[in-house]
């Protein structure tokens, strides 16, 4: 079998999460020999700077908003059926919708009100991938793909006799649970004044006005407690913190912070919000109910009383290693495209490679 062209077509200009998944499967592919294209929105060129820079040939498709990339989408489609389509999002997918030649790939459970459109971007494709098995028991007929990260080398700050040092990484959000963890850190610093410090790395790109407003007065009242760093390289910003807290209360389809402290060898507290119990593992210890600001509490509370609680850190460093690390992702991948009938049986396993 010779190798077949892949375009995958992203859901976004800017790089977000899907983003980085998106380079991440073009790096595999390529392993694989395959001939792999980017196809993004023209403006801004966040996801097809990064592409070029990484070697892969890119097409850009106009569009000044989203509904024009989608139309324009469609039509380079239409002048560019050599290959497989990897519709890398909703976007994409419900822009190609009833095209052959395609994957689906949903990175976020639907929305109640996006359910048609994945019913429609779903018809003629040769499958529909989403990142876990949460999400693949609530969108018919999926198969999950589960999300992988880079190996993280943790370079720990010594706190020495200062307060622990809570760390939240990603987007500040009423979703993300942000305001249930600033309420758990209040009922923290009751017991215990002075004894903690929430360390929150990432930006609120995506929330309203009304949002940033109400959680901003969440954090006011913290004062000083309270450690607003912007964005930071992961692996520098799990090297300050003593334990990762993902409070998340809306469903998470994956849970990319947490397998990052996984890989990390950093003490992760998580929700019960959709795929982060699955992520994690069954015998996880820390698993606190989603939007219980109290029940977060006793998660942390136990976290910190563990520390440096190296069997459970070693325990989810394994995990990590054989489920969501490069070398794991890239043979799942490869083993879908063989399911695809995309590559053949015989492509090599390439272990440890980069």
């Amino acid at each position: 079998m010779s190798p077949q062209p892949i375009c995958i077509a992203a859901n976004n200009a800017e790089i977000g999460g899907g983003e980085v998944m998106l380079l991440a499967m073009a790096e595999a592919m390529r392993s694989f020999s395959l001939d792999v294209t980017v196809v993004g929105p023209e403006r801004p060129k966040g996801i097809l700077r990064e592409a070029a820079e990484r070697g892969f040939p890119t097409a850009a498709v106009a569009g000044p908003d989203r509904i024009s990339y989608m139309r324009s989408l469609r039509r380079w489609r239409k002048d560019n059926r050599d290959g497989l389509l990897w519709c890398n999002g909703l976007v994409p997918a419900a822009a190609t919708a009833g095209g052959r030649r395609r994957v689906v790939h949903l990175h976020q459970l639907p929305a109640p009100l996006q359910r048609p459109a994945v019913l429609a971007a779903k018809l003629g494709a040769l499958a529909t991938v989403v990142p876990s098995d949460f999400v693949a028991a609530r969108v018919h007929g999926s198969v999950s793909l589960q999300n992988w990260t880079a190996p993280l080398e943790r370079i720990p700050t010594n706190r020495g006799s200062g307060p622990v040092r809570l760390g939240f990484l990603g987007r500040p959000s009423e979703a993300k649970g942000i305001h249930v963890l600033a309420d758990a850190l209040d009922l923290l610093l009751r017991e215990k004044p002075g004894g903690y410090r929430l360390r929150i790395a990432g930006e609120p790109r995506f929330v309203d006005a009304r949002e940033r407003a109400f959680l901003e007065g969440r954090m006011r009242r913290l004062g000083s407690a309270v450690e607003r760093l912007g964005w930071m390289p992961p692996d520098e910003f799990l090297g300050t913190i003593d334990l990762l807290v993902v409070p998340s209360v809306a469903p998470e389809s994956f849970g990319l912070a947490a397998a990052e402290a996984m890989s990390a060898r950093v003490p992760v507290v998580v929700t019960d919000a959709g795929a982060l119990p699955e992520v994690v593992g069954p015998n996880h210890p820390w698993i606190a109910r989603a939007g219980d600001s109290a029940d977060l509490t006793r998660a942390i509370r136990a976290c910190v009383a563990a520390l440096p609680a190296v069997d459970a850190v070693d325990a989810a460093n394994r995990r990590w290693s054989a489920s969501y690390s490069p070398e794991a992702g890239r043979l799942r991948l490869r083993d879908l495209l063989v399911s695809l009938g995309i590559v053949a049986d015989q492509v090599p396993d390439l272990r440890g490679s980069a």
